[in-house]
């Protein structure tokens, strides 16, 4: 598992872990029964304080990304298909929600925004 932290992200340290982690269960790099790096361990490996890796932790568990088990450890949790879609979903209505804002700055007609995006989605038609 590779998690970056960057100083320079608006998003406080925690949110980055926990940004990450979900990015990395929705892409299914990680699936459901798969270990993480207990607390102190990942913030031995971030460099970061224990208290914002417990917090991450709690977030995601919450979020029902991840289960603890006392004396075991952390473990990625089973995701219901359809919550997974709906996830995925919702990062690509904010992603294209961003396109259109910087296609708008530079006044890009939207025509020409859905030809970009055939182009590169691809002709699956054919």
């Amino acid at each position: 598992m590779n998690i970056i932290i960057s100083n320079a992200s608006k998003d406080p340290i925690y949110q980055q872990i926990v940004k990450q982690i979900k990015e990395l269960v929705l892409k299914g790099e990680l699936a459901e029964g798969d270990s993480l790096p207990s607390i102190r361990q990942l913030a031995k490996d971030l460099q970061v304080s224990v208290i914002t890796t417990k917090r991450a932790y709690e977030e995601l568990e919450t979020d029902g990304f991840i289960v603890s088990v006392v004396g075991k450890g952390s473990f990625i949790a089973g995701q219901n298909q359809e919550l997974l879609k709906e996830r995925r979903l919702k990062i690509i209505e904010e992603k294209l929600v961003e396109v259109i804002k910087d296609s708008k700055l530079i006044q890009l007609p939207k025509q020409e925004l859905i030809q970009w995006m055939e182009i590169l989605y691809g002709d699956d038609e054919e």
